[in-house]
């Protein structure tokens, strides 16, 4: 089985990168990255542990729910989840953080990096509340790197074709494949959990 296990293979098999692509790369927030974070209502949240695995965790809310505080840091709020904290974990460790920005409509994305601390401030994170509720706890980011990605990979998957929309009895509820995994609770008590939390905790 080939396999790639060095960089110059790496690059040799990848071929040149284009001159654009290797120039987009910015140490700051331009005027267009704090455009798109001011419209994107979606991120992806990439962390690893001090061994290296990694996780991916995702962020949504209102378009804008990020804030810039300057042009090298951000502020991401955390709203109320599962309190599972992979993410705030990691960073405990190793302080390197991955962001994806994406905009309904928009095929490109906007990739962030540098590393994060987490904060519990509450003067700093008031500003984000939402439905009347200040986050709790937020990651202040501090920007490395800062370039667009293409929207190849977005077109593929035809992510906003209403047309290339999954039907939602196609697969089964969350609370359902939960019951089934874990063997913790019967399948309706874990339906009922789910819509409940997705009713009154999502803020």
């Amino acid at each position: 089985m080939d396999e790639i296990r060095d960089a110059a293979h790496l690059r040799d098999h990848m071929g040149p990168v284009s001159r654009l692509a290797e120039g987009k790369v910015l140490t700051r927030l331009d005027g267009h990255a704090r455009a798109f974070i001011a419209l994107s209502p979606f991120l992806v949240v990439a962390t690893a542990d001090e061994q290296g695995f990694p996780d991916a965790s995702p962020r949504g809310d209102a378009p804008g729910f990020v804030q810039v505080l300057d042009d090298a840091t951000l502020l991401v709020p955390d709203r109320r989840g599962n309190n599972r904290a992979d993410s705030f974990g990691n960073l405990l460790a190793a302080p390197g953080i991955g962001l994806i920005f994406l905009v309904p409509g928009l095929t490109e994305t906007l990739r962030v990096n540098g590393t994060a601390r987490i904060t519990t401030d509450s003067a700093l994170l008031a500003p984000l509340a939402a439905q009347g509720k200040v986050p709790a706890t937020g990651l202040v980011v501090t920007v490395r790197e800062a370039f667009f990605h293409c929207g190849k990979a977005v077109m593929r998957a035809r992510l906003w074709d209403p047309a290339a929309q999954v039907p939602r009895e196609s697969f089964p509820s969350l609370g359902r494949v939960l019951a089934e995994q874990t063997g913790a609770i019967g399948v309706a008590e874990a339906e009922r959990l789910m819509e409940e939390s997705y009713r009154t905790r999502l803020y």
